[in-house]
């Protein structure tokens, strides 16, 4: 075991202030991404700072109709919560679709959107990975690479980012909210939260070092049905092969509004807007559907064991969109 130190922070900008003054530390919450990766020497802090007690765990109702939801609610709190089930099922069902029972109440909102990826080879210290250790290579390229990305990737990286909330908060144009060791507050679109991987995979979001992310808001609803899809290898317990979040508006028999998300195909959810666009104003049917797939797959790459991503996303997307249109009013 390697020695750390360890402080419960009092407030936001306490803790992101002990951040900037302990180079190599951490922030914990529930800890259940963290302390797998300090069991495995993947990661190694040098200190950890607590933040349960910050008061970030509380969701809040907005003056616009949107929703707060603290950095540290619980993912079984965020999909129980009456105001999600009824305003953002599409977050509910993402929730609930992830990890087990007890998992989810342990797992906070921020540490999920800051999960590492579940990558074999970033797991394993006997392999080589540029996230893990910049410049050793992917392993990944030329190993068993069923799981990994099929948009977005590089040459140094083709992990992708596991978090099925992610997916759904993308879907539902949420922004996340931070705090620095100066104190300043930031508001960063999740659109723009995580990097793709290019030249230093191990750079995985555009947070600032002494960064700690506060919490998560949500805008007003859009109405419309919202509906999530997963396919997994298992019924439950697993990540994401492919996963869709759509959520769709329709005015009569016309498409009119159109938001779709992606899972298990990059390093950060994927959203194509252009995609989106091919649906709108149309009745939604099968050729539709089909614009928006090809709009999609268009740079898709496979890397042999996962080729099968790319027709599984033109179907997964195809069955999500045909049930949302038949369920909008």
């Amino acid at each position: 075991m390697r020695a750390f130190t360890f402080e419960r922070a009092p407030t936001p900008a306490a803790a992101a202030l002990s951040m900037q003054q302990h180079p190599g530390a951490r922030f914990i919450a529930g800890g259940t991404n963290l302390l797998d990766l300090m069991k495995l020497d993947i990661e190694r802090p040098t200190h950890l700072i607590d933040v349960n007690r910050l008061g970030l765990d509380r969701i809040e109702a907005l003056p616009d109709g949107g929703l707060k939801i603290g950095a540290l609610v619980r993912n079984s709190d965020l999909a129980a919560d009456p105001r999600v089930r009824r305003e953002h099922p599409l977050l509910s069902r993402a929730l609930l679709s992830g990890a087990s029972a007890q998992l989810r109440n342990k797992a906070t909102t921020a540490g999920n959107l800051l999960q590492r990826t579940r990558c074999f080879y970033f797991y394993d210290t006997t392999k080589p990975c540029n996230k893990r250790t910049p410049g050793s290579g992917c392993a990944a390229m030329a190993g068993f690479n069923r799981i990994h990305a099929i948009l977005g990737a590089s040459a140094q990286c083709i992990a992708v980012h596991s978090s099925d909330m992610a997916v759904a908060l993308r879907a539902l144009d949420a922004q996340v909210e931070t705090v620095s060791a100066s104190g300043a507050a930031r508001r960063i679109p999740i659109a723009e939260l995580h990097r793709l991987p290019g030249d230093t995979p191990e750079i995985e979001t555009v947070l600032a070092p002494d960064e700690l992310i506060t919490g998560v808001t949500l805008p007003a609803p859009l109405g419309g049905t919202q509906r999530y899809r997963k396919v997994r290898d298992r019924a439950s317990y697993a990540f994401a092969l492919v996963s869709v979040a759509a959520v769709v508006v329709r005015d009569g028999r016309m498409v009119t509004g159109v938001r779709l998300a992606f899972g298990g195909l990059a390093a950060k959810p994927w959203r194509n807007e252009e995609a989106e666009r091919r649906l709108i104003g149309t009745d939604g049917g099968t050729r539709a559907r089909d614009a928006v797939a090809d709009v999609l797959i268009d740079d898709a790459r496979g890397h042999g064991h996962n080729d099968f991503k790319i027709p599984l996303l033109r179907r997964t997307l195809h069955a999500t969109l045909a049930q949302a249109i038949a369920e909008t009013i």
